[in-house]
């Protein structure tokens, strides 16, 4: 019973992804294209609720739903994170789809995403076996 809130969340969050076009081809191809400021804005914008939230919940020291501590482990940089995050910038101009929208996509009928949902897993797959041999 307590996973309907999540499935509740991230209902709210897929119609707010499609009402807002940010799951749109059209709308990530103005970003990679630089023709329009409305991706870098939601993007933007999410950086800041997100520099917020980690402020707060630090300062705070708010916890979770169910009480439990929240705790933000610290971040080591690997030069991996490089290679990932173009290889990631690449899928995502060629696709025109981030991850996170994916079943939002295809709930809404766009099933030929479904076929990118496949290679994404596939993908985390392959990593799970390489990343003891990755930078």
């Amino acid at each position: 019973m307590k996973n309907y809130k999540y499935l509740l969340v991230g209902l709210v969050f897929g119609i707010v992804f499609i009402k807002a076009e940010i799951v749109s081809w059209f709308r990530i191809q103005e970003m990679f294209r630089f023709d329009s400021f409305h991706m870098y804005g939601v993007i933007g914008t999410a950086i800041l609720v997100g520099i917020i939230s980690v402020q707060l919940i630090k300062r705070f020291n708010l916890r979770s739903i169910e009480g439990e501590k929240i705790e933000l482990p610290d971040k080591n940089f690997s030069y991996g994170q490089i290679f990932g995050g173009f290889i990631f910038g690449l899928g995502w101009a060629l696709t025109g789809a981030c991850p996170g929208p994916l079943y939002a996509l295809i709930g809404s009928g766009f099933t030929i995403i479904i076929i990118t949902l496949i290679f994404a897993i596939l993908g985390t797959y392959v990593y799970g076996i390489l990343s003891d041999l990755l930078p």
